[in-house]
């Protein structure tokens, strides 16, 4: 189990930031972003998956900026709030929290190479920081809303990128996934027979095969590239 620090931001913003650490030498470290339901038991449990597989697992508090502590679970209503507060994010002025991500990355680099992992609107910003924060050495977005948009797609990573996305997904098209594949050779991109939100058990879409097989792909990638 993990437990609450405290981050700085380049603007002097503390952050706060669940970190997990691992048994023994960390292998790397691992940034792990947010769904829009905040640093709830599933991202802290996926954090502490991360820790429980060797490394240093940093999950900044991504709307601390809008709204302090946000935990939510997946009602209707959490769901409506959480989409309030994405938006919320999205109209910070610029950077926005593309600097707490930054601060979290340094925080997670003293364990070694660094890694990133996001989910949902955490997987949109994932892709963001492979093209625009420094310290990175690889990236993982899972069903990233936004991120197969003509504005995201003409994003240039700066890091080898796996991207994962189901078939399944109403909010990403499967068409838009092909248009982003093809601006993006470099970028492995993976489709699964699942839909938004597989990788979250505590949701109606969890598919337990695709968040297996994606978890082993993604900690392959991760050996490769921070190992």
């Amino acid at each position: 189990m993990g437990q609450f620090t405290e981050l700085k931001a380049a603007d002097g913003q503390a952050i706060p930031a669940y970190v997990a650490k691992p048994q023994g030498q960390a292998k790397g470290g691992v940034v792990v972003i947010q769904e829009i339901f905040g640093v709830n038991s599933h991202i802290r449990s996926v954090a502490d998956g991360y820790a429980a597989a060797g490394y240093l697992a940093v999950a900044p508090a991504i709307f601390h900026r809008v709204k302090p502590n946000v935990d939510l679970g997946y009602t209707p209503e959490d769901m409506s709030e959480g989409m309030g507060l994405k938006t919320a994010t999205e109209a910070l002025p610029s950077p926005g929290v593309m600097q707490d991500i930054q601060a979290a990355i340094r925080y997670a680099a003293q364990a070694g190479k660094v890694g990133i992992v996001g989910y949902c609107y955490g997987g949109l910003l994932t892709w963001r920081a492979a093209a625009t924060l420094d310290g990175l050495s690889a990236a993982v977005p899972y069903y990233g809303g936004g991120m197969t948009t003509p504005d995201e797609i003409a994003r240039k990573p700066k890091v080898p990128v796996m991207a994962h996305f189901g078939d399944k997904d109403k909010h990403i098209s499967v068409a838009s996934v092909q248009a982003f594949e093809k601006a993006h050779p470099e970028v492995e991109v993976h489709m699964y027979a699942a839909d938004h939100g597989f990788n979250c058990d505590q949701r109606g879409s969890y598919n337990a095969g695709a968040a297996t097989t994606a978890r082993e792909r993604t900690l392959d990638f991760f050996r490769k590239h921070l190992g």
